[in-house]
């Protein structure tokens, strides 16, 4: 039959994991003792939360992460070739989304390789659904430029393009540069243009909402520091 390589998607923060999960995920997760994950302390402590038991000096952990040097990936998928089950698992959210899993899924396709992705919270896709804005054509671009002067430009391009291609634009930012991002985004973009700004998703202290530009001026949300996705839409 082959072994199989799981998707493993993981809470967006302290929430109840109840909320976020099939059941289905909580038994595959138990019976697997091999996981490719970003950051062993992060993935120890999901796994306790959604009820893992079995102790860790048993289980295998594998650092998948920038650094990781692209020859380390045919190391990591040894078990899978040897038939047996592994778990790649999102250090929040999705795997392969924003996260460096897709390197590892695409080496298991190259092997032929089953690749099952579970079912989970995916920010990029609650905060579109949470809009208002255009979900049946949009664009996730991930993080813009660090630099404002470069970040302004692309700006202006995702404005542009969202206008000409009726598009919404999907982006994100370090916590901690969210300030800057959104400083930007309202000295650059125009007063009609759309913004939604989505900020600690499934959180109790969830906050969704989209308004033009020219309202949000008066009235800015409180995101320093907290995991947040921006949509852009102008029409």
């Amino acid at each position: 039959m082959g072994a199989n390589l799981y998707l493993i998607p993981s809470s967006l923060g302290k929430t109840h994991t109840s909320h976020q999960f099939p059941e289905y995920n909580i038994q595959v997760i138990k019976s697997l003792d091999h996981f490719i994950i970003e950051n062993v302390r992060s993935a120890r402590r999901f796994l306790r939360s959604v009820g893992y038991t079995r102790s860790f000096d048993e289980v295998s952990f594998y650092e998948l992460n920038k650094h990781t040097p692209r020859a380390d990936l045919e190391f990591f998928i040894q078990p899978l070739l040897n038939n047996i089950n592994m778990g790649v698992l999102s250090e929040a959210g999705v795997p392969a989304v924003a996260d460096p899993g897709s390197e590892v899924v695409k080496l298991a396709h190259q092997h032929n390789i089953r690749i099952i992705p579970l079912v989970g919270p995916s920010s990029v896709l609650l905060a579109l659904m949470a809009s208002g804005l255009n979900g049946q054509n949009f664009s996730f671009l991930g993080y813009l430029p660090v630099k404002s002067s470069l970040r302004r430009k692309s700006l202006k391009l995702l404005e542009r393009r969202s206008l000409q291609e009726n598009q919404s634009q999907i982006f994100m930012e370090a916590p901690y540069r969210n300030i800057k991002l959104l400083q930007d985004i309202l000295a650059t973009c125009h007063s009609d243009t759309l913004l939604c700004i989505a900020t600690n998703i499934t959180l109790d202290s969830e906050f969704i909402q989209t308004k033009s530009i020219h309202n949000w001026k008066s009235n800015l949300p409180e995101i320093n520091k907290k995991p947040t996705i921006f949509i852009l839409y102008h029409s």
